[in-house]
């Protein structure tokens, strides 16, 4: 084979083995990046969960107000609602969702926690509670999602506007994380950041994976165009 035309295959292979690397550790790196604000995000967001709860503002904010702990005084009014659910180690059940009337008359949804499917959900308290929590605006259904049973008040996903039509309430949701909401097998499931994904380390692991075989590749390629402009077949 004539030398400069094997020369040009070289550089060639070199080029694109080196690009190639290039490029794929620089997919790495920026996922490495992703990671480090990823991380930043959920230490920001479980700071706000774990803050001091205060009042309820006038008008929350889906955006601004995502998360923020809030305390609120009142009584459970009415009959609760079903969200078709399920928890690591208690199996499927329900999110039981309840009206929550204050004395100034507003009337929000309070998620009062998690009952397992096979036991009966316990009764709100009587009177004058405090509980406190978490505002979460959920993003759960879609056109997939089944139109909630209203006779029976079982919902298939947190829809929040649904949930307040049958509650008569403020599309305003509180996730209960401390105070009295029922005993039985009523559990709290407050908010939290486990469902929130956090994959770009392992992102970062796999095109890390795939710049070295990358390399393995070019360099066995290269080794075996060598052999081939020497005359070995071996």
């Amino acid at each position: 084979m004539n030398g400069d035309n094997m020369r040009g295959k070289l550089i060639g292979a070199l080029v694109l083995g080196i690009g190639g690397v290039a490029i794929l550790l620089s997919l790495a790196n920026w996922q490495l990046q992703r990671l480090e604000w990823k991380t930043g995000v959920l230490d920001r967001i479980e700071a706000r969960i774990a803050a001091d709860p205060v009042a309820l503002p006038d008008a929350p904010d889906p955006e601004e107000d995502r998360y923020l702990a809030v305390a609120l005084t009142g009584r459970f009014t009415g009959a609760p609602l079903r969200v078709q659910s399920a928890r690591e180690g208690l199996g499927a059940g329900y999110l039981i969702e309840q009206a929550f009337e204050m004395p100034e008359g507003r009337r929000v949804i309070v998620e009062r926690g998690f009952v397992p499917q096979a036991e009966p959900i316990p009764q709100a308290p009587e009177g004058t509670v405090t509980v406190s929590g978490n505002l979460v605006w959920p993003d759960e259904v879609d056109g997939f999602t089944p139109a909630p049973d209203l006779d029976s008040g079982l919902f298939y996903g947190r829809d929040l506007a649904e949930l307040a039509r049958a509650l008569d309430s403020e599309p305003l949701l509180l996730v209960r994380r401390e105070g009295p909401a029922g005993g039985g097998a009523l559990v709290a499931a407050p908010v939290g950041t486990v469902g929130i994904p956090n994959d770009h380390l392992e992102y970062a692991i796999t095109w890390l994976s795939l710049a070295a075989v990358w390399l393995v590749m070019s360099l066995y390629l290269i080794y075996r165009m060598r052999k081939q402009s020497r005359g070995e077949t071996t």
